[in-house]
């Protein structure tokens, strides 16, 4: 897809998405350090502090996506933004550790960001573009971690721990005023009202037990995803641990925050390749189940470098190849639900999809700080592991799923 013929109004959900995304990714590398050097936090407790954020986030996905159904993709994507905005100040100010935590808490009950733009990008995009077009909004992700983790890690090692959490809510703040000012509505009055009434028929998860033909597929599918992440939230919730005890151990807290922010970066620079380069070649030649098996892979690989190095050159490899397995696998899975149900349902799928992530993530990041505790290494075989389950969960549901498969281009 040429820059030329992208949408208008994809290239601004693409900007909003980067900007969130910059000011989120500000706080990955400090909040873990942070939490441990000026609350005196445990691993057990920063994991479960990660873990909070994404509790809250389950518990609200699916409401969020259904109320975009319901009553348009911007509102609600303001309100979630503004919510945000408050969360990152409340961590700058935070006087106690239960601030910490009602923070994460706040962001995550308004955290609907990602997934009112995944409803927003599947609107304005046809069927046969979906994979790609999805994929654009990993590329915003990698565009932003690139500058944000070493920019968050240059900020705390200069100014202070604090500074990071004030530059990422004015980041936040932006972003309000651009979807206000540059974002149309996607739906209609009359869709909007139709979302309302159908209240009965509203896609829940109690919806997959009442016997719909798509059902099974769906959740099969919804199983991958909380394999696949599982991972990656073992990663999250212990990357900035793990680089200051392992990668960067006997260093200065000045190298190893800014280390640590540019190893995260290698994570932007290589989702924003897989998703402007890489995945776009892959969708010609390989269908929407291959894609994920295939990124299924390379993030087991990536996991497993993480487990066995012990110098940052070293992990800067792992960061890769996670990385760019993230980047094939996430999009056609995404892809693959929303094709199983109507278009009024798009959201209410994507809300679920991103519970089920956000459900793998509560749990990975809840335990992740035991397994820490245990060895530094832990969480990383541990991860390995679970991705290769998702390979293998992948190749049942080809083998399952009645239609044949079809190229993610093509879809």
């Amino acid at each position: 897809m040429k820059l030329g013929t992208i949408d208008k109004r994809l290239l601004t959900i693409l900007l909003v998405v980067f900007v969130q995304m910059l000011g989120a990714s500000l706080i990955f590398p400090v909040l873990p350090l942070y939490a441990q050097r000026q609350f005196n936090m445990s691993a057990e407790m920063i994991t479960l502090l990660t873990s909070a954020f994404f509790a809250a986030q389950f518990l609200s996905g699916p409401f969020v996506g259904r109320l975009s159904d319901n009553y348009g993709r911007i509102p609600v994507l303001i309100v979630s933004q503004i919510g945000t905005v408050i969360s990152f100040v409340l961590l700058a100010l935070a006087p106690s550790l239960g601030w910490l935590f009602f923070a994460r808490i706040l962001d995550g009950i308004t955290g609907g960001n990602i997934i009112v733009a995944q409803a927003y990008i599947t609107d304005i995009t046809p069927r046969e573009k979906r994979t790609e077009s999805l994929g654009y909004i990993f590329a915003a992700f990698g565009l932003g971690f690139i500058f944000g983790p070493a920019l968050g890690g240059f900020l705390a090692a200069v100014y202070g721990p604090t500074v990071p959490f004030l530059v990422a809510a004015v980041a936040a703040a932006a972003v309000v005023l651009l979807t206000w000012y540059a974002l149309d509505e996607t739906l209609s009055a009359e869709e909007r009202r139709s979302a309302r009434a159908r209240r009965t028929g509203s896609l829940t998860f109690g919806s997959l037990l009442g016997g719909a033909p798509w059902a099974l597929s769906l959740m099969l599918i919804l199983l991958i995803a909380f394999l696949g992440q599982f991972a990656l939230g073992l990663l999250q919730a212990t990357f900035a641990l793990f680089g200051e005890a392992v990668l960067f151990q006997g260093e200065s807290q000045k190298v190893t925050d800014v280390g640590i922010g540019l190893l995260l970066s290698v994570v932007g620079v290589s989702q924003l390749f897989t998703q402007t380069y890489l995945l776009r070649r892959l969708a010609r030649r390989f269908d929407e189940g291959q894609l994920v098996v295939l990124g299924s892979l390379l993030r087991t690989i990536g996991m497993t470098i993480y487990a066995l190095v012990t110098t940052p050159w070293l992990g800067a490899f792992g960061s890769l190849f996670f990385a760019v397995g993230f980047g094939i696998a996430s999009p056609p899975l995404q892809s693959m639900s929303t094709a199983l149900v109507s278009d009024q349902d798009r959201g209410g799928v994507l809300g679920m999809f991103q519970s089920s992530v956000n459900l793998s993530t509560i749990i990975s990041t809840a335990i992740a700080g035991v397994f820490f505790a245990r060895g530094p290494t832990v969480p990383y075989w541990i991860g390995a592991a679970t991705s290769l389950v998702a390979v293998m969960a992948m190749i049942g549901l080809m083998r399952w799923m009645p239609t044949q498969p079809v190229r993610a281009s093509e879809a």
